[in-house]
This record gives structure tokens, sequence and C-alpha cells, in this order.
């Protein structure tokens, strides 16, 4: 049986999305963001991998940029999607992916100090054993450590802060507070915020001496579950093996999941999703989520590094599609857009790219987050998720 291998670059976006204008960064509408477009524009990228598929086609299809260093001829599935479910974040894009648009409104914290309610800081303080929290706005991650790691020593009392996500992150030092503590107070206090239609709750460790702080590896998300079926239930469900890379297993709840293969970084990962196509069971639907991007560099609004990223993952892309069996399929998408050149650090509203290898040249246009899942479901002859078509 053919095998499938679903794999998000997370906030590769392409620019174009219809209703960027309502979505914003420190007050500036996204209209007009493109992540891969502005990164070629400040650097001509070389991606002969993906850009064989069509990267660069694709980018020019959303948002109708000329891409200078992209635009080879696809010899590959291309095409762009736009997104459905009202949000940028994560688990909107993968879940919508998966053929699960976000059937709500997600809660987002105000951009003010404090951004928290009382009842929520209450209840982080009373899980904890803390006199109080620190922080409580609007922050980037690294940023909100260094202004506030210093004060969490002396204290012990953990850092809460939250973004243009739907989402509250807590912060503290994997020593003097302890990885397992606060692994414990995120798991504890998702109930609570999921229940408010908050998306997320992310534990942040990090470690290192006052003006040293380093974010670690041991991040762990606590998402709200997906509700409704996704292509890894369907799959699972039908007596496949479905196997998780990355953050898939926090980000759907670690359901529909056979098994999950986590690493420290995404070299990490690349090598086990490598390992994958050499050793993944006939009819297998593997599901790759590479995060970097996003946090090393987008946040960061770190172009250069965003750039390298990117071409050091063409190469990724390279070895894997060396390792595929006939018969298999390879799609390779994004969730959101994170322009490192825009303004503010959160995520950006935008399309993102479709590239697929196993079916030979073929373009499939201006497609939906959900058309990708219902393809995977057609290509591995199960039953499509409840929203989405099939482009093969």
């Amino acid at each position: 049986m053919s095998r499938a291998f679903l794999i998000v670059m997370d906030s590769v976006g392409i620019g174009g999305a219809p209703d960027a204008d309502a979505y914003f960064n420190d007050g500036r509408p996204d209209t007009g963001a493109n992540t891969l477009g502005h990164i070629d524009a400040a650097r001509p990228l070389s991606m002969p991998v993906l850009d064989g598929l069509g990267l660069g086609a694709a980018l020019h299809l959303a948002s109708g940029l000329t891409p200078r260093g992209l635009g080879a001829a696809p010899r590959g599935l291309w095409g762009a999607a736009t997104e459905l479910s009202r949000g940028k974040d994560t688990p909107s894009g993968h879940w919508e992916i998966a053929g699960l648009p976000v059937p709500w409104d997600w809660t987002y914290f105000p951009d003010a100090n404090p951004a928290l309610p009382p009842e929520v800081l209450a209840r982080i303080r009373d899980l904890a054993g803390t006199g109080g929290t620190l922080a409580n706005i609007h922050a980037s991650g690294t940023q909100v450590i260094a202004d506030f790691g210093a004060e969490h020593l002396r204290t012990g009392w953990p850092i809460c802060y939250t973004s243009a996500d739907s989402v509250l992150q807590i912060a503290a030092h994997e020593d003097a507070f302890g990885l397992d503590r606060l692994i414990a107070l995120c798991r504890d206090m998702a109930p609570m915020l999921h229940g408010m239609r908050v998306g997320r709750v992310i534990a942040r460790p990090f470690t290192g001496p006052e003006g040293a702080f380093a974010r670690t590896a041991n991040r762990r998300d606590f998402a709200i579950a997906p509700p409704g079926r996704t292509i890894l239930d369907i799959a699972q469900g039908a007596g496949r093996i479905t196997h998780g890379v990355g953050k898939i297993g926090d980000i759907f709840s670690h359901r529909g999941i056979t098994r999950l293969h986590k690493g420290q970084d995404d070299a990490a990962l690349a090598e086990a999703l490598i390992g994958l196509a050499e050793r993944a069971e006939p009819g297998s639907l593997t599901f790759a989520n590479f995060v970097e991007f996003d946090s090393r560099f987008g946040h960061r609004r770190d172009v250069e590094g965003y750039a390298g990223h990117l071409e050091w993952f063409d190469t990724v892309a390279g070895r894997l599609l060396e390792r595929l069996r006939p018969g298999d399929l390879a799609i390779f998408t994004a969730d959101h857009g994170n322009d490192p050149s825009w303004t503010g650090t959160d995520h950006t509203r935008e399309r993102v790219p479709v590239l697929g290898w196993g079916l030979g040249p073929r373009a499939v246009g201006q497609v939906a987050f959900a058309d990708i899942g219902a393809s995977v479901m057609a290509h591995l002859g199960l039953p499509a998720p409840d929203h989405g078509a099939s482009f093969l």
C-alpha cells in the first residue's frame, strides 16, 4: 500500500491572504505580509528541491510576487492554500490542514498590562504555590525572559505572558523552579483555559545565569482537543499506523497518533523523518512539523537566519524524496506566516504553499487548507474528513 508524508514547515507563508487586513501586528494590518517573498527579496534563496516542485510558482500564484531566487519550472504538484478558520496560529492551521476548520472564535487576551484576567492569575498562584506572578503582558518569549528572569530567580514566581495567538505561556527556570513543576503547572492550568476557548497553554522552560538566559528544547504545549475528526483519527481508526513528528502530538492532544517521534531541534526531527521514509509501514501516514522557522527566526525577526533555515530544509527535503518508494506521496505545506520583515513579533495571516512529490507535474491552483487533508486521505484510499475536497 502507498504511504503518505505530510510535512508542515511552520510559518512559511507566501502572502496573498484575502482577509489579511483583519489581522494585526503592533497595530499594523497584515496586508502585504509575505514570509517567503520578503525573505527572497532581501536575499535570493537557493532551494532547488522545493523550488523544483513548484515553490516559486506557488509564491507567484498566492501573492503575485515574482521571486528573485526561486521560479523553476514546476516538476511536482503545486498550488497555494487559503485558510478558512479565524486565526493565524498553530492549532488553527494544523487542524484545518487535517480536515477540521475551527468552528469557534478563539479567545485572545488584550494587549494591555495586565493582559491576563485576575481569575487566571489567581489559579496560577494557587497551583504554583507562589505569592504572585510576573509579567502578565503581551511579549516576545525571549524578551520576557530577559526582562523578568532575574526577578523570577529572586522570587520564584512564574513568568506569565501571552501574544497575538490564543495562548497562555508560562516561563520558568528549569533548575530554580523545576522542569517537572513547570510542566505540571501548565498541564493543570489547561482545563481552565480550554474552557475559555484559549487554544494552548505552553510551558516555556529556560536555563542559565542572569544575563545569559536561554530557552531550552523542553517546551510542552497543552492544546485544546480538536472538536471533530481529523485525518489522524480517520487513519488510525482504519487500522493504519500514524506517525507524528515534532509538535504534532501536542497540537492534536496526542489523539490519533500511533507513534510519536520527538527531537531536541529541527535537525533531530529531520533525522526522524528520514528514518521514517526508509522504514515506515505500507499504508501509513506520517504527519510532521518543523517549528524552528517560526520559533527561532520568524518571531525574532531574523531574515538571514530564516533564509539559512529554508535552504537547510531544502536539503532535508531532497534527502527525504530520495528515500520515498514508488506510490508514496509527500506534501509540503505550512500553517500560517511569520514574516520576519514585518512589524511586531507575531504570526502573519498568509496563504501557504502546497507542494507534492509522487504524482508528477500537476498545477492544483488555489485550494483550501482542508483540501490538503482530503487529498492525503484519497491517496491512502481512506474516507475523507468532514471538510475539504481532494485535488488529486
